[in-house]
C-alpha cells in the first residue's frame, strides 16, 4: 500500500518518531506498538523518520496511514555510498580530527570526557562546512593519519587493510545521519524507539535543534546487536596457517563493532530527557549500559481489551490440541526449538498441531533451515508455516500460544493471548516471567515459563496444559484477570500522554494553547 505524499508542514509536529528498521515498513511487535501509540493519541501530530539498510530490503508500506501522521521520510544508510570518481586530495583539519579522537576515546572509556559535551561538539561539526565533511573523512591526509595512528596505538591482530575498511564502514552512515538531523521536519520533541543509529540521530538532532529527546526501548538494542554481531558471518576472520583452513576469529574487528554500538547507546542515553522501557530487567540493563538512573522509568505495554475479549467464547470451547507460535521466522525467535518441542509433543499427543504464524522473508536462509528441520523430523503433517495472518483469526482457533525466543522485551502476543483467554508457554526472557507468573505469592500463573532453548521442557509444559483441563482453565482465568488489571491500552496511553506533557515545553505549543490545555480539552487528563 502507499501513503499520500506527505511533506514538511509549516506547523510543527508534536512528536518526531525516529524509527530504525521498523514501522511502517516492517511488521512485528514494535511496529504494531508504534501504530498503536500513534492511533491511541489522536490529538497529537506525529512526523515519522524511517531509517533502513538498503531500499531492496523493504517492500511497500505495510500499514494504513493514521490521520495524525503529518510527515513521513525514508532514508537508507547503505544507499548513501559516495561516488569513487572525481576524488581530490585534501589536507583536512587536524583540530577537527582532534575532536574525532576525543569522541573515539569517549567511546572506548566513557569516564574520560563529558559524553554529552563531546557529542554536542561532534553534532555541530559533522557534515558541516568548516567541520568534518564526508569528503575529508574519506580522502583527506588528516583522516588517513588519524586512522594510521589509531591502528598503531591500539590494534595488533587484524591487517591494516581489514581495519581500514572496517573504520570506513562503521563511520560512513554517520554523515547521512548528520544530514538527516539537520533537515528534520519541525517538531516539539524527538522520540526514538531504540538506541543505535536512530538513537544517535536523535542525539544529534537534540544538540542541533535543542529539542527534548525521549527513548523507548522494547528490547535493549546494544544487547540484541551484540548477539547479532557475535554470530555475524560478514565480519572478516583471520585464518591461521597452522589451522588447516579452519577459521580463527581474531575478535578485534568484531569487538570494534560492538564497542561502536555500545558507545552510540551511551551517548543517546546521555542526551535523553527521559528513558523508558517495559520492565525492570530492561531498566537494570539500561543502567548497566550507562543510562542515568534518575531519567529512567518503566511504562509497560498495553493492549486493547475490547479487541480480544470477544474471542473468549470461541477459545473457551477450543478442544483441538493446536499450538501456535506467533512471530517472525528469525533466529532470535528460535523457531527451531519450537519445532523440536513439537517432535517431543507429537510423540505423546499424535494429534497435536504446531502453527508457525509470522512473516518468513526477513531471514530466508533461516526460514529454509526451519522447513528442512520439519522435514528431517518427519513433522510435515504436524507443523505448518502459515505466514502472516490476522492475530484474532489465529487466536480464535488455538488451544495454546508458545514463545521460544532467546530475547524478548514484553511481547505483545503474550498479552493478546492472555486477553483472549489462551494459556501461554514462554521462554524465560524479558518480561515474560512477570507476565505469565505475576506475583507467585498472590496470583496464579497464566501458563508456564521454561528455560531458553529447551525443547524437552517446552514440550512438557505444552503437554501439561493440553492434557489437564483444570490447569488449562486456571491459567486462562489468571491471564484474563492479569491483563485487565495491569496491561490495558488505556493505562499505557495515559502514561505516554503524561510523558509527552512533561517534556514538551508550553512555549513550544501554538499560541494560546499549551499541551496541558490540549489534553484537558480532549478529556485526556
Amino acid at each position: 500500500m502507499t501513503w499520500p505524499t506527505l511533506g514538511k508542514r509549516d506547523d510543527p509536529a508534536d512528536v518526531i518518531l525516529l524509527l530504525e528498521g521498523t514501522y511502517p515498513m516492517v511488521r512485528g511487535g514494535v511496529s504494531s506498538w508504534v501504530d498503536q501509540l500513534i492511533r491511541g493519541l489522536p490529538q497529537l501530530r506525529f512526523a515519522l523518520v524511517f531509517i533502513g539498510g538498503r531500499p531492496d530490503h523493504y517492500g511497500e508500506i505495510l500499514f494504513e496511514r493514521p490521520t495524525n501522521v503529518v510527515h513521513l521520510e525514508r532514508h537508507y544508510l547503505m544507499d548513501d555510498l559516495p561516488s569513487l570518481h572525481a576524488i581530490k586530495a585534501r589536507k583536512g583539519s587536524p583540530s577537527t580530527f582532534n575532536t574525532v579522537h576525543e569522541l573515539h576515546e569517549t567511546l572506548r572509556n566513557p569516564t574520560l570526557h563529558d559524553q554529552s559535551r563531546v557529542l554536542c561538539d561532534v553534532a555541530k561539526m559533522i557534515g558541516q562546512r568548516g567541520g568534518l565533511s564526508q569528503e575529508d573523512f574519506l580522502h583527506s591526509q588528516a583522516a588517513w593519519q588519524h586512522i594510521v595512528d589509531h591502528y598503531l596505538e591500539h590494534v595488533t591482530e587484524p591487517s591494516f587493510i581489514d581495519y581500514f575498511w572496517s573504520v570506513r564502514n562503521i563511520h560512513a552512515p554517520l554523515f547521512l545521519l548528520a544530514r538527516i538531523a539537520n533537515g528534520l521536519p519541525r517538531g516539539r520533541c524527538l522520540h526514538t524507539i531504540s538506541t543505535g543509529y536512530a538513537g544517535f540521530l536523535g542525539a544529534l538532532a537534540h544538540h542541533i535543534h535543542q529539542r527534548p529527546l525521549l527513548i523507548t526501548e522494547h528490547g535493549i538494542y546494544t544487547k540484541e546487536r551484540q548477539i547479532d554481531l557475535l554470530e555475524a558471518k560478514w565480519i572478516k576472520s583471520s585464518t591461521d596457517a597452522l589451522s588447516h583452513g579452519f577459521q580463527i576469529d581474531t575478535g578485534y574487528i568484531r569487538q570494534m563493532w560492538i564497542r561502536f554500538f555500545q558507545g552510540l547507546g551511551r551517548m543517546t542515553y546521555a542526551s535523553a530527557a527521559q528513558i523508558t522501557t517495559l520492565h525492570e530487567g530492561n531498566r537494570l540493563r539500561q543502567l548497566q549500559d550507562g543510562a542515568p538512573e534518575a531519567r529512567t522509568r518503566i511504562i509497560p505495554n498495553g493492549i486493547s481489551i475490547e479487541r480480544f475479549a470477544p474471542l473468549r467464547s470461541a477459545t473457551a470451547n477450543n478442544q483441538q490440541p493446536i499450538v501456535a507460535l506467533l512471530g517472525r521466522v528469525t533466529p532470535i525467535k528460535d523457531i527451531k526449538t519450537f519445532i523440536r518441542a513439537m517432535r517431543q509433543l507429537t510423540s505423546q499427543l499424535p494429534d497435536a498441531q504446531g502453527w508457525i504464524v509470522g512473516p518468513n522473508s526477513e531471514d530466508p536462509d533461516y526460514a529454509q533451515e526451519c522447513r528442512d528441520l520439519v522435514a528431517q523430523l518427519g513433522l510435515e503433517k504436524s507443523v505448518h508455516f502459515l505466514g502472516f495472518q490476522r492475530t484474532e483469526e489465529i487466536l480464535a482457533q488455538v488451544r495454546l500460544v508458545v514463545l521460544t525466543s532467546i530475547s524478548e522485551a514484553q511481547p505483545l502476543v503474550v498479552l493478546e493471548a492472555m486477553a483472549a483467554g489462551i494459556p501461554v508457554v514462554c521462554s524465560d526472557v524479558g518480561a515474560c516471567r512477570e507476565l505469565v507468573i505475576g506475583d507467585p505469592a498472590h496470583q496464579q500463573a497464566a501458563g508456564h515459563i521454561v528455560p531458553i532453548a529447551s525443547p524437552m521442557a517446552t514440550a512438557h509444559a505444552m503437554q501439561l496444559l493440553l492434557t489437564q483441563p483444570t490447569a488449562w482453565q486456571n491459567a486462562r482465568a489468571a491471564g484474563i484477570a492479569r491483563v485487565e488489571a495491569e496491561y490495558t491500552e488505556a493505562l499505557m496511553m495515559t502514561r505516554y500522554q503524561q510523558l509527552y506533557e512533561e517534556v514538551i515545553e508550553p512555549s513550544s505549543a501554538p499560541a494560546g494553547i499549551t499541551v496541558t490545555h490540549l489534553f484537558s480539552a480532549l478529556g485526556m487528563r
